[in-house]
């Protein structure tokens, strides 16, 4: 019989139970009784003495809060803008007057005690300053910037110092420069 008259899926039938005999013949020879070593190790696992349980964490008492809404403003109602009083109170006085119309930039919600310079950076032809306020956000100021809630100017920055000329109210009606600076801190 020669192999170009059998018929092609003969042949793929006695390969197929070749491949099946020989693995047959190698797991044969992996097979073995023997388990002793692997009863051993579970006994002697099963005999160790058992941990003690971790007690539960105690369990906070936290006490309940109770809304009392008479106590808070009315939501619906706007707020007093302390500025727009200080300005009409400046208008009636003579002098130097903070800028009341033009817009406040973001340092200026901060008061002048919770902003801290972190240092200077070089950039544009212009030394920059870095003013970190309380809410850990750090800004960016240049010559001209407004900080603090007393109308701060900025007009000198150095590597370890900004200093800003604030206009705070003197007497009813009037305004005085003061002078004040915020110092790099480590």
């Amino acid at each position: 019989m020669t192999l170009n008259k059998v018929p092609l899926n003969v042949v793929t039938q006695y390969t197929i139970k070749a491949i099946c005999a020989l693995f047959l013949v190698a797991t044969a020879g992996c097979s073995s009784d023997d388990l002793n070593d692997l009863n051993q190790f579970v006994s002697e696992v099963k005999s160790r003495p058992k941990a003690p349980i971790k007690p539960l964490p105690e369990i906070k008492v936290i006490e309940p809060f109770v809304f009392k809404a008479e106590d808070l403003r009315d939501p619906f109602k706007p707020l007093a803008q302390p500025e727009q009083t200080e300005a009409a109170v400046a208008a009636t006085g003579s002098g130097i007057k903070p800028d009341t119309t033009r817009r406040k930039e973001e340092l200026e919600a901060f008061p002048l005690e919770v902003l801290k310079m972190v240092g200077s950076v070089f950039m544009d032809d212009n030394l920059w300053g870095l003013v970190r306020a309380d809410d850990t956000t750090i800004h960016r100021v240049r010559l001209g910037n407004y900080i603090g809630k007393n109308y701060g100017k900025i007009i000198r920055i150095s590597v370890d110092k900004i200093e800003l000329m604030e206009i705070v109210p003197d007497k009813p009606g009037t305004w005085r420069e003061q002078q004040a600076s915020l110092v790099l801190t480590e």
